[in-house]
């Protein structure tokens, strides 16, 4: 057998005995031998942050690593803007969160959690799984519901699916990216 032949052959073994443990200890129990930790969704503040409960009742406020959703509004002055970036951002911010609620609920309000840094206000930066392995940034990125988020980026483990996924998604004119008002979230803040 060649060297090629048998480094393939390994490789395949590899590979069955990834599907064979995925299937015997599922998805869930694999990222919790990899080391990401699971949690309990409490609240869906926005696009990007949510906060969960651990195993001894606290609470902990956790900002996607990765991306940078579109803001909601949080003032009724907010609410109230007849500008047309301001209604495009909380638009598409609204559609960011009411689709984490939807992923969140999908994951029986569980999640794992892949803690990489904390930010200024003491939020944790994580990437953000459901039990099966959904990466959260993955989907709203793919969506068209996020962009990615260069300052967040450099401790994010699957930076490359997320900036796949943005690429296709601006590629085909997905949600943001077909709206000719909106504004990246960090330009908009930028000018409050």
């Amino acid at each position: 057998m060649t060297r090629t032949h048998q480094l393939i052959q390994t490789s395949l073994k590899w590979t069955g005995a990834v599907v064979l443990i995925l299937g015997l200890v599922g998805c869930d129990l694999l990222l919790d031998w990899i080391g990401a930790e699971s949690y309990t969704v409490k609240r869906v503040s926005d696009g990007d942050t949510i906060v969960v409960t651990n195993d001894a009742g606290e609470d902990i406020s956790v900002r996607f690593a990765c991306v940078d959703a579109p803001e909601v509004p949080h003032s009724s002055k907010e609410r109230q803007s007849r500008k047309a970036v301001d209604k495009s951002q909380f638009k598409w911010g609204e559609k960011a969160q009411q689709r984490v609620q939807q992923l969140v609920n999908q994951g029986g309000d569980r999640v794992q959690l892949t803690i990489t840094d904390t930010d200024r206000y003491g939020r944790e930066i994580s990437e953000v799984r459901l039990p099966d392995g959904t990466l959260i940034q993955q989907v709203l990125s793919a969506e068209g519901l996020a962009q990615v988020y260069r300052p967040y980026l450099k401790n994010c483990p699957s930076a490359e699916l997320v900036e796949a996924a943005e690429a296709d998604a601006k590629r085909r004119r997905l949600g943001l990216w077909r709206d000719p008002q909106f504004v990246p979230a960090w330009d908009w803040r930028r000018q409050k």
